[in-house]
C-alpha cells in the first residue's frame, strides 16, 4: 500500500510506513540509490512527505505523486510531521508543505527539516502568492515555491521531478566523492581476490592506530603501496610520507640519512642536516628492505623506537620525534633472528602488526584487473587504450611472474610500445611467456619418472584452465570435471611444489 495517513501521536506508525516505503524505493534503485526521473513517469522511485491541513489538497497531491510511482506519506499539520520525524529516524527524499497551517507554519517546518536533514529539498505551497513571499521562501532554504490552486501537470509534477533530480545529484556526488577517496587511499592496490581483500581489511584495521607495521612479501608485490595505503587512511595522512630504501645506501650514509648529522660529524659534513626521522615528523617513515640493516644501525633504530628520540650523527643531544614507522622486507626475519643476523628485540618492535602480501602466482584471478589498470596507466596520452587479445591475456594470466606485479607492469608497458595498432597480441609479449613447460622426450634415453611427467602436464593444464576462466576457482574446477574442494587442494599442492626462485 503506497499511501499512509499518519496522525500526530503515531510516530511508531510513521516509522513502520517510512521503513516500508524506503524498502520499496531502495529495492527498485540502482546501487548508488539514484532516483530515476526520466522516461516513463511510473519509473520514478522515492519517498515524499506531504503536509497540508486541507484534505482536498492532500488528495490531489498524493494521487499525482503516486501516479509517478512515488511512495507518499501525508500529515495534516507540521506538528504531526515533526513528531513522526523524531520517531521515524530515516529521512524522506522530498517534503511538500503548506505555508499557513494551524500551529507551526510551513516555514518553521522547513527550518526543522533542514536542521535535521540539510540535503532534503522542501517545496512550499501557499495561496498567498506575492513576490516577497517567494523571496522569503527561497532565502529560508526552500527548493521552490508553489502557488495554489496547484497546476498539477505544468507546475507540481515538473517541480517535484526537478527537486528529486537535485536530491539524486547530491547523493550521486557524495557517492562519487567516497569512491574517489577510496581510490586515492588504495594507491594502486588493484585486485578483488580473497587474499587482497584480506590485505585491505588489515590495512583498514591498523591504519587508525599508531602501532609499527611490518609488511612482508616477495620483491615486486607492492609493499610500498600497502605502506602508503596505511598512511593515507591514518590520522597522519595530512603529514609527510617519507620513504627510504635501506639496501641502497652504505651503513654510514644510511645513518646520516635516517638520523641526520651535525656540522663536522664526518668528512664532507660541511653543514648540519636533518634526518628522515625529523623530516617525517608527525607523519610516516617507510623503511624498505629493513632486513638489510647492519647490526650497528639496528641498535640505533631500536633506541629510536624505544625512546621516541633521535640523536644526529656526531651530536650528544637527543631530539624528540613523532613518527610512525612502517617497515618492509622480502627476507624471512624470523630465520634471520635465529641465525643472529637480525636483532630479536628490534624484530619484535617492528612486527607489532604484520601484513603479508601474496606473490602474484597465488592471486592469478587479479591479473586481468591488474593488466587493465596498467594498460590504462601506460597508454599514450590522447589515444584510447588498446584492446587486449584473449590469447595474450591467457599467456599473462598463466605466467610465472617471479618479479610479481613489478614484472607484470613492465611487461604491459613494453607491449604498449610494441603494438602499433589498437590491439595487444601474443606477439607483443616476451617469448618466455609463450614457451610450454619442458616435457620428457619420448624418443630419448632419459624419459624421467612417470610421476614427474604427470606433474608437469597437470601444472600446465591447471595454469591454462585458470587463465581461461580469469582465476575463478569454482569455474576452473567445473571445466576440469573436479570437485571444487579437491581442485583447491590440487592448486595448493602445485604452489607448494614450485621450484625456489632467485
Amino acid at each position: 500500500m503506497n499511501r499512509a495517513e499518519v496522525g500526530g501521536d503515531s510516530g511508531e506508525t510513521f516509522s513502520r510506513c517510512l521503513a516500508g516505503a524506503r524498502g520499496r524505493a531502495t529495492s527498485q534503485r540502482d546501487p548508488d540509490r539514484s532516483l530515476v526521473m526520466s522516461g516513463d513517469p511510473k519509473t520514478a522511485v522515492g519517498v515524499v512527505v506531504v503536509v497540508d491541513d486541507d484534505p482536498a489538497v492532500r488528495r490531489v497531491v498524493v494521487r499525482s505523486l503516486e501516479q509517478l510511482g512515488l511512495s507518499v506519506l501525508q500529515f495534516e499539520s507540521a506538528t504531526d510531521a515533526l513528531a513522526a520525524f523524531e520517531a521515524g529516524g530515516d529521512e524522506p527524499d522530498l517534503v511538500l508543505t503548506d505555508v499557513m497551517m494551524p500551529g507551526l507554519s510551513g516555514f518553521e517546518l522547513l527550518s526543522r527539516v533542514h536542521a535535521r536533514w540539510p540535503e532534503v529539498p522542501v517545496l512550499l505551497m501557499t495561496a498567498g502568492a506575492t513576490v516577497a513571499a517567494a523571496v522569503d521562501a527561497i532565502r529560508s532554504g526552500a527548493y521552490d515555491y508553489l502557488v495554489k490552486p496547484l497546476d498539477v501537470q505544468n507546475t507540481l509534477i515538473p517541480d517535484v521531478r526537478r527537486a528529486l533530480e537535485h536530491r539524486r545529484l547530491l547523493e550521486r556526488n557524495r557517492f562519487l566523492e567516497g569512491q574517489l577517496t577510496s581510490a586515492q587511499r588504495a594507491r594502486g592496490m588493484v585486485g578483488g581476490s580473497a587474499a587482497m581483500r584480506q590485505v585491505a581489511s588489515l590495512v583498514s584495521a591498523v591504519a587508525p592506530s599508531d602501532v609499527t607495521v611490518l609488511v612482508l612479501g616477495e620483491s615486486g608485490t607492492g609493499k610500498e603501496l600497502v605502506a602508503r595505503a596505511v598512511h593515507d587512511q591514518s590520522p597522519r595522512s595530512g603529514r609527510p610520507f617519507v620513504d627510504v630504501n635501506c639496501a641502497a645506501l652504505t651503513e654510514s650514509l644510511l645513518e646520516s640519512e635516517l638520523f641526520g648529522h651535525v656540522k663536522g660529524a664526518f668528512t664532507g659534513a660541511l653543514a648540519a642536516r636533518r634526518g628522515l626521522f625529523e623530516t617525517a615528523s608527525g607523519g610516516t617513515l617507510f623503511m624498505d628492505e629493513v632486513g638489510e640493516l647492519s647490526p650497528a644501525t639496528q641498535a640505533r633504530l631500536l633506541r629510536v623506537l624505544q625512546e621516541g628520540t633521535v640523536r644526529p650523527v656526531g651530536s650528544n643531544e637527543s631530539r624528540q620525534t613523532d613518527v610512525r614507522v612502517i617497515a618492509a622486507t622480502n627476507k624471512d626475519l624470523e630465520k634471520a633472528v635465529k641465525s643472529g643476523q637480525f636483532r630479536q628485540d628490534l624484530y619484535y618492535r617492528l612486527a607489532v602488526f604484520t601484513i603479508e602480501l601474496p606473490p602474484l602466482r597465488q592471486r592469478r584471478g587479479d591479473i586481468p584487473a591488474l593488466v587493465a589498470h596498467f594498460v590504462a596507466k601506460h597508454a599514450r596520452p590522447g589515444r584510447p587504450p588498446p584492446e587486449l587479445d584473449a590469447a595474450a591475456l591467457d599467456l599473462l594470466t598463466a605466467g610465472a611472474w617471479p618479479g610479481n606485479i613489478r614484472e607484470l607492469e613492465n611487461t604491459v608497458a613494453r607491449a604498449l610500445v610494441l603494438c602499433a595498432g589498437g590491439r595487444i597480441g601474443p606477439e607483443h609479449l616476451p617469448a618466455s611467456l609463450s614457451k610450454p613447460p619442458p616435457a620428457a622426450d619420448p624418443a630419448g634415453d632419459d624419459l624421467g619418472e612417470l610421476a614427474e611427467a604427470r606433474d608437469q602436464f597437470t601444472r600446465a593444464y591447471v595454469a591454462r584452465v585458470m587463465a581461461r576462466v580469469g582465476g575463478d576457482v569454482a569455474e576452473a574446477a567445473k571445466r576440469a570435471g573436479m570437485n571444487p574442494s579437491n581442485f583447491r587442494r590440487l592448486l595448493k599442492r602445485l604452489e607448494e611444489n614450485l621450484p625456489a626462485e632467485d
